[in-house]
């Protein structure tokens, strides 16, 4: 699937540091929100009610994981969004692992690798 493909699809997670301004998951999520895309803010990490620690807790029907955080959290996500049944992860540059490519393959998971800021 290619990165046009994926930006077809208008309900979006964006997995990352998603409200610190200096980082890429925040400059993300605002781009798509200018482009009209539902975006969903999630970081794990955080207790900010203004963003989901996971994607079982958000109640909306996610079209597209896009990566933007360590590989390490980055394969967590992508396992618990199988099990919830989505079927694209559009990985940033730096998100990604063999682990992560590996286990989307097994799962029929269509992955992208690309850059949302330079490709929308």
């Amino acid at each position: 699937m290619t990165g046009s493909e994926m930006f077809q699809f208008k309900n979006w997670a964006v997995v990352g540091d998603v409200l610190n301004e200096g980082k890429f998951a925040c400059s993300i999520a605002k781009k798509l929100e200018r482009k009209n895309y539902n975006v969903f803010k999630v970081n794990p990490r955080s207790d900010d009610p203004r963003v989901y620690k996971s994607l079982k807790d958000i109640k909306e029907k996610i079209d597209v994981i896009d990566l933007v955080i360590s590989p390490s959290i980055g394969i967590e996500v992508v396992k618990e969004a199988c099990a919830l049944g989505i079927d694209k992860i559009f990985i940033q540059p730096g998100a990604g692992s063999r682990e992560i490519k590996d286990y989307c393959k097994e799962k029929g998971v269509k992955v992208y690798e690309g850059c949302v800021l330079v490709e929308l």
